[in-house]
């Protein structure tokens, strides 16, 4: 399957605050909050949705194409992705301008506050589909520029390209008709518990109107696991139990990853499921969206500690 993921490239600060930030938050003052928080730890890595899915399913095998803008700051990023075999050919480089920029703080309960720089991102939506030379399998729409992301549903919707919608971070920033065209074009919805609700209220969509339009509907539940809706079906997803918990950061985008690799081959959508969540404790176990690393005889093994899979991971 010939997969585009349209998203975000960025480069990630990531820090961590030893405290909680809930116990420095007055309820009755959040009209004028005013915070600092000293942080005990910071690094920079690579990230964005886009190549922090793309790399998750490389790790078991899978290709994918990004489509993407990024500065003049991408290249030592571009051969990393690349020695993954992850396709760069469609990332346009803009000069003059730096990759988004990603500003995440975690606290000890894994809760984070965030801050996004757009950068070379805000030029996503001079990229067209109808610019390649051939026409994908399937797109995953995923957070970008917000004009890019209209572009890529009505472009989708045109050229009969199936699309997965995954809106995550901008469902603050599209327009309420945007967000439902999008989904209603889609063939499957995935977002977390807390966008599902976003994105509802966005929209005035109820959860029987999203899957009157989607194929399926994926929600993450955080340490819950998972829920895929399905018609009149709920598979409910368990998560795989982390050896330790290093960096929330990207574990949603691992899961989309094991999730794509099991789709792509016409899997199941429960074992696709279970596929991203053991997908999603690996990236949970490290140190950031692509400092997990494992070979696949490694990832089967472990597989199989918890989920069937009938010998289909030994093809």
């Amino acid at each position: 399957m010939d997969i585009i993921l349209a998203g975000s490239i960025a480069y990630d600060y990531l820090m961590t605050f030893p405290g909680r930030f809930a116990d420095h938050i007055l309820p009755e003052k959040l009209n004028s909050i005013s915070l600092s928080f000293l942080v005990d730890s910071m690094v920079r890595l690579r990230g964005g949705i886009a190549p922090n899915i793309a790399y998750n399913l490389a790790l078991l095998g899978g290709k994918s194409r990004l489509l993407a803008a990024v500065g003049e700051d991408f290249e030592e990023y571009r051969l990393w992705l690349e020695r993954y075999g992850i396709d760069t050919s469609l990332v346009r480089v803009i000069p003059g301008v730096y990759s988004a920029t990603f500003f995440a703080n975690s606290d000890r309960d894994n809760n984070q506050i965030s801050s996004f720089y757009p950068g070379a991102m805000a030029f996503a939506s001079e990229l067209s589909l109808y610019d390649l030379d051939v026409s994908p399998d399937l797109v995953v729409i995923s957070a970008n520029e917000p004009d890019a992301m209209r572009r890529y549903v009505q472009e989708c919707q045109e050229l009969f390209i199936p699309y997965f919608y995954d809106p995550s971070q901008q469902i603050i920033r599209m327009e309420k008709e945007d967000l439902r065209k999008g989904v209603e074009g889609a063939k499957a919805l995935f977002v977390n518990d807390y966008e599902y609700s976003l994105i509802q209220k966005a929209t005035g969509m109820t959860p029987n109107d999203i899957l009157e339009h989607v194929e399926f509907l994926v929600v993450t539940l955080g340490e819950k696991g998972a829920a895929i809706y399905a018609g009149d079906e709920v598979i409910e997803i368990p998560c795989v139990l982390p050896a330790k918990i290093a960096d929330p950061t990207g574990v949603g985008d691992a899961f989309r990853g094991g999730f794509l690799y099991g789709f792509s081959r016409g899997w199941g959508l429960s074992f696709c499921g279970h596929l991203g969540a053991l997908s999603a404790t690996y990236c949970l176990e490290a140190k950031g969206p692509q400092a997990h690393h494992y070979t696949k005889q490694d990832y089967v093994t472990r597989f199989r500690e918890h989920f069937q899979d009938g010998g289909v991971l030994d093809e």
